[in-house]
């Protein structure tokens, strides 16, 4: 090494001290003219000018830490969490799957299909109503078209949706003895086979309906027949005959003449029913190891840790999805239900089922880099009321006659945006600027002046103390509710409403 000016020199590079490192690493990969590249490409870039021992360690460190582009980057591997089929039923109409084609073309007044499949004989049952049901619509359509053929089912499997979450069905299907097997949120391979009949449906209805579509409700009985009678690649027989014991008569003439006795129909009906169970567990098993190959195994995720969410199935309130993040989070793991599912701790204003599965989480890597990235702030407090700083107003909306901003907190994560009343937000040059780039944005007719400091907004109200964690309640928009303004965890700040 040689000494030009201030530097020491080795090959036409500089040689970083051990203080300036985190510098040129946050150079070389967070600036925009870097433009959080990947490992190899942030170590070339840094390759160019610099050096120092250990250079290609911390590159990889740094670039698989980073926080932004855990958010904002879209994940290219197999998917995480091997097939976890559900078991083998033991008999017909032991455990049933049940969903709803929505949002069809009106047909002899219907829009909708309820799709009942039975997961031992696969046979399906199509049924056509006026609009996604209620839940007693739902155990009234039930009653009527499944029981009444088939008994009470041991467990029924279905997605999230309000007619199967609901109070009203849990009671209806405890008092009759029926388990429950919801999906996990945004997870519809949980019920992958009303799914994949669904699919098979709906095809056959684009085969046959006339141009106007207005003709599937009739074609429904044609279709379900059709689904029966035809062999099912999982179980190797038709529906009609894994339940029946023989084939339905499609041709006129051509139907068995003689009847064989009783115990001979018992007899043969146990023994398919057999065959029917090992020739389904063979099928899972081949596709198991079939999905298997192009997933990947879970991580060892334990109780506490932190994971990205994603939020390929979440509304966010950006305005573009496809320019928004990919992830958000951190959130830490409460519980582990199953080897694929997890139940996270989600801020409340989410509002969504905390368990997801596997494929959806993404764990933090730990940040081996003090003072890069800071906890969240503590909120200033001017004349006994708390603020938090405000970085940016995002949005404007009426609710209920009063303007409302959408704020991003100062040293908060984007999850932590919130609504808040216009009165309460003390960012009079941030507002000017939002409307000045927005015109056309809902505003008020003038922008009050407060006495509080520039870019903060006023919390309300009493701040009692709730183990050192500042909480103050407050009233908006005519509504009780509660704004809280604190780290939790691991430095993510709730707001409760």
């Amino acid at each position: 090494m040689d000494r030009r000016g201030n530097y020491l020199m080795s090959n036409n590079k500089i040689f970083v001290p051990e203080d300036l490192r985190l510098e040129v690493l946050r150079f070389v990969h967070d600036h925009p003219v870097s433009g959080h590249l990947g490992v190899r490409k942030t170590l070339e870039l840094a390759n160019r000018n610099f050096f120092w021992p250990g250079m290609s360690r911390d590159c990889m460190k740094y670039v698989t830490s980073c926080q932004t582009c855990a958010r904002f980057k879209d994940t290219h591997s197999r998917p995480m969490g091997l097939l976890q089929p559900l078991p083998v039923p033991e008999k017909p109409w032991e455990r049933i799957s049940m969903d709803f084609i929505v949002e069809l073309p009106k047909s002899g007044g219907f829009n909708t299909i309820m799709v009942v499949v039975d997961g031992f004989t696969k046979m399906a049952h199509f049924i056509p109503l006026v609009g996604l049901p209620s839940a007693a619509t739902t155990a009234e359509v039930f009653i009527k078209e499944v029981f009444r053929l088939h008994g009470l089912p041991r467990e029924i499997v279905s997605d999230r949706g309000s007619q199967f979450t609901s109070r009203f069905w849990r009671a209806l299907c405890q008092g009759l003895h029926i388990e429950l097997a919801l999906s996990s949120a945004f997870h519809p391979q949980t019920n992958g086979q009303t799914e994949r009949t669904n699919q098979t449906l709906e095809q056959y209805i684009r085969c046959f309906s006339s141009y106007s579509q207005e003709d599937w409700s009739a074609l429904l009985p044609l279709a379900e027949f059709s689904y029966n009678n035809a062999v099912h690649s999982s179980s190797k027989q038709t529906p009609f005959f894994a339940n029946y014991g023989f084939h339905i008569t499609t041709l006129p003439g051509l139907a068995e003449v003689t009847v064989p006795a009783a115990q001979d129909r018992l007899s043969f009906l146990k023994h398919n029913f057999e065959l029917l169970q090992q020739t389904l567990r063979e099928a899972q098993r081949n596709y198991k190891g079939y999905a298997d190959k192009r997933r990947r195994k879970s991580p060892e995720f334990k109780l506490g840790d932190l994971v990205w969410l994603s939020t390929r199935n979440l509304r966010l309130s950006c305005p573009s999805k496809k320019l928004g993040q990919r992830f958000m989070g951190p959130f830490p793991i409460l519980e582990q239900i199953n080897s694929v599912t997890f139940k996270l701790k989600l801020p409340t204003n989410l509002r969504i089922h905390p368990v997801f599965h596997v494929s959806l989480l993404k764990k933090v890597v730990e940040n081996p880099f003090p003072g890069r990235i800071g906890a969240p702030p503590e909120p200033v407090t001017v004349q006994g009321v708390e603020e938090f700083e405000v970085q940016a107003i995002l949005d404007s909306r009426y609710r209920r006659g009063r303007l409302q901003y959408l704020v991003q907190w100062k040293g908060y994560t984007p999850e932590d945006n919130s609504w808040e009343s216009s009165t309460n937000v003390h960012a009079p040059q941030l507002i000017r600027a939002f409307h000045k780039k927005f015109p056309g944005k809902p505003a008020s007719g003038r922008i009050r002046r407060p006495r509080l400091g520039r870019g903060q907004c006023q919390v309300p109200g009493r701040s009692p103390k709730v183990g050192a964690r500042p909480i103050a309640s407050a009233r908006s928009d005519g509504r009780a509710c509660s704004v809280a303004r604190a780290r939790i965890d691991a430095g993510v700040r709730r707001d409760a409403r």
